[in-house]
């Protein structure tokens, strides 16, 4: 899974290997469920190391095993991420001074860019997991980190609105945008992008007691999730309609499933905000309605999940691009839709089964449901394995 990346300038390095970076930092957060569904955490909302150390030194075997396996995944994929992260950085400084940047700058592609911001706003949330997960005493100082935070997020929220400054001028000024050859899904990235930032924004409307700070974290995560409303519903429109027309480019296939952990990431922000609003302006949010959101878009996930199982076993991708020697940066795209399906089967069943009664915690249908998410895991392990293989090996 490690293996050492080049160091030169790379010809067929694109922006879409950035996803290699995103998909091993979203395994992170798989992992982390584990602690946050079936660790008891009573002294925070989150699980922290103490709450981890109470586990290993007490009774229950289980509890000491998933400690263990969710360090153990935490540790080395949180290590993957950052390694891919910093290779790709350096071969996006490259990147930029060769003629196929310019080219790109001027054609459909050129959303492509965002999956620098996305990745990098993943890294700030796999670095507050790290230090949730392995920092004695974070609480304690938490109030002050959640400030840091907010401003990390609009570091990268200004870059990836710098990016869509420069497409969204350029083609609604001069035109140029080829919507014959829109048919995928691609132009999501920047929707994507947004509700990961998003995201991480909402945070401390969830986390946070000092009314002043979720307020920022409200209003700023709104900015974003709403931006990721709008530029994916414009999107979703253009690409389908290409696609229609033309079929679905076989090599951007993948790209069917980008909504999945968009919309992962899109009820994440939702819950974390009508968490704050409940907790802190007394709106009354956060009761069963929240199990009627958790529901809803699940589905919305497993219709486009059926959907691009259907265009993507027709064109035989899995055997070409992954299980067979052609090499494509889309490929990493597969990685993505998987750990969102895992994390929003954790969600939907501790969240919102568990929570409100529907079911009973670690009882046998409990752990048939939890056992699907844990299978689907371990495919996305998998790949990720493969596609390092075949890539950087």
């Amino acid at each position: 899974m490690f293996y050492r990346l080049p160091k030169t300038s790379e010809p067929d390095w694109v922006p879409t290997y950035f996803l290699a970076a995103l998909g091993a930092g979203g395994l992170v957060v798989t992992f982390f469920m584990w602690l946050m569904h079936w660790l008891p955490h009573p002294n925070a909302p989150v699980p922290l190391f103490e709450d981890a150390l109470a586990a290993l030194t007490g009774d229950s075997l289980f509890l000491k095993m998933a400690v263990v396996g969710a360090w153990s995944g935490v540790a080395i994929f949180a290590v993957l991420h950052f390694q891919l992260l910093i290779w790709n950085v350096k071969q996006y400084a490259l990147f930029r001074k060769s003629n196929a940047y310019k080219e790109l700058r001027s054609s459909n592609s050129e959303t492509q860019l965002l999956a620098g911001p996305l990745t990098v706003a993943m890294s700030i949330n796999v670095a507050f997991m790290l230090a949730m997960t392995f920092v004695p005493g974070l609480w304690g100082v938490v109030e002050w980190l959640f400030p840091l935070a907010i401003v990390a997020f609009l570091l990268v929220g200004g870059w990836a609105l710098a990016l869509l400054k420069d497409f969204w001028g350029r083609v609604l000024v001069g035109g140029g945008f080829d919507c014959v050859r829109n048919n995928n899904l691609g132009q999501l990235l920047p929707a994507f992008a947004s509700a990961m930032i998003g995201v991480g924004l909402a945070s401390p409307a969830a986390m946070s007691m000092n009314i002043v700070t979720v307020t920022f974290s409200l209003v700023l995560s709104s900015f974003f999730m709403v931006m990721a409303f709008v530029m994916g519903a414009i999107q979703i429109v253009l690409g389908f309609r290409a696609m229609l027309e033309r079929g679905v480019d076989p090599s951007t296939a993948p790209t069917l499933w980008i909504v999945l952990p968009i919309i992962t990431t899109l009820t994440i922000t939702l819950m974390r905000q009508t968490h704050g609003f409940h907790v802190h302006f007394g709106s009354g949010a956060g009761g069963i309605e929240a199990l009627g959101l958790l529901t809803y878009f699940l589905c919305a996930q497993l219709v486009f999940g059926l959907l691009g199982w259907v265009v993507l076993s027709r064109y035989r991708y899995f055997s070409k691009y992954v299980t067979g020697t052609e090499k494509s940066a889309g490929a990493y795209a597969l990685v993505c839709p998987g750990v969102g399906m895992v994390v929003m089967t954790h969600f939907f069943l501790n969240t919102g089964l568990v929570k409100f009664g529907a079911m009973d915690k670690f009882s046998l249908a409990y752990w048939c449901v939890t056992g699907l998410a844990i299978g689907l895991q371990i495919l996305t392990m998998w790949l990720v394995y493969r596609l390092n293989r075949l890539h950087f090996a």
